[in-house]
């Protein structure tokens, strides 16, 4: 693996239980990391199994291709959004999936790495969080121009943030004197928003973080569609297992898996059915799966997670 990259992979074992990986078949990783997670599934897909992956972080696709190495010829990795899957399958030449597999998880290596400025952690580390470091679009930018209501709406929304509207407003008030350069200056606004009484429940700049970060990477757009079509590509008995860490990629998710499973979609006041909707998934997690003990203590970075597995019908 590349020098200096590390991700340890979530839920490694349960990942490959769920999707029944095995030899052959065709597999969708639309979030390669370092590659841990498609070492596993080529590994046990051998000596056939074929592995299409993505991933818009170069550094993560350059571990990525160190890791997989042994299994040459077998896997192809593209630098793109998973959630344009089907301009990346169409150029690999592929109909339908045997499994596929996404882990929104942020790596090690991005939250490590202070220049990436993912890390609350990281005084000193510039305001990036881009995935793609070829997106224009950074945290600065995001603090240093958006209007204070649109910023409220991005900690209120995408980091259920109560206290969204004071630290927008601080955020304003501070970059008219000085423009807000790093994550600690971040942090400060942050902390200096949020009552210290509630700040006991850990770091208070993790909700505000996990917000901007979204909103650089455009994280949840078009998620429920992406998941949806994903899941219509898999072949009869194909799996999708998605690994997600916090409560918003969650609830699409489910949101996704619950319309696919059901057999009407029609409102309740109608009679008899009109959409045609018919089953498409059976949900094979009814609760998610979550990390063991002896993971979360190996990986605090699993405490959040959550999998959930589906199989089409």
């Amino acid at each position: 693996m590349m020098e200096g990259f590390s991700h340890i992979p979530v839920m490694l074992e349960e990942c490959m239980s769920g999707l029944a990986v095995r030899d052959g078949g065709v597999w969708f990783d639309g979030t390669v990391g370092g590659g841990n997670h498609s070492y596993e599934i080529l590994r046990r897909s051998s000596p056939s199994g074929r592995l299409i992956a993505t991933d818009l972080d170069d550094e993560a696709i350059a571990a990525a291709r160190a890791k997989l190495a042994p299994f040459e010829g077998r896997f192809e990795i593209y630098k793109s959004n998973y959630k344009d899957y089907e301009r990346v399958l169409a150029q690999a030449g592929v109909g339908e999936l045997d499994g596929v597999l996404l882990d929104f998880g942020v790596s090690s290596h991005q939250l490590d790495t202070g220049e990436r400025g993912f890390a609350y952690m990281k005084k000193d580390a510039p305001l990036d969080m881009r995935m793609d470091r070829s997106n224009p679009l950074t945290a600065e930018i995001i603090l240093n121009t958006y209007p204070r209501e649109e910023i409220a709406k991005i900690l209120r929304e995408y980091g259920e943030e109560k206290f969204s509207a004071q630290i927008a407003a601080n955020i304003v008030e501070r970059r008219q004197k000085n423009p807000i350069r790093t994550c600690g200056d971040f942090v400060e606004i942050i902390e200096s928003s949020i009552p210290k009484k509630f700040q006991q429940n850990g770091p208070a700049a993790r909700k505000s973080f996990q917000a901007v970060r979204i909103a650089v990477n455009g994280e949840l757009e078009g998620l429920y569609d992406c998941v949806t079509g994903l899941a219509r590509r898999l072949k009869k008995g194909g799996r999708i297992a998605i690994i997600t860490f916090h409560s918003l990629e969650d609830r699409i998710v489910k949101q996704a898996f619950a319309m696919l499973e059901a057999d009407c979609v029609c409102p309740k006041t109608l009679p008899v059915c009109v959409c045609g909707k018919r089953k498409e998934i059976e949900i094979i997690t009814k609760k998610p799966v979550t990390a063991t003990v002896k993971e979360m203590a190996i990986n605090t970075r699993s405490r959040s997670a959550k999998l959930r597995i589906a199989q089409k019908i």
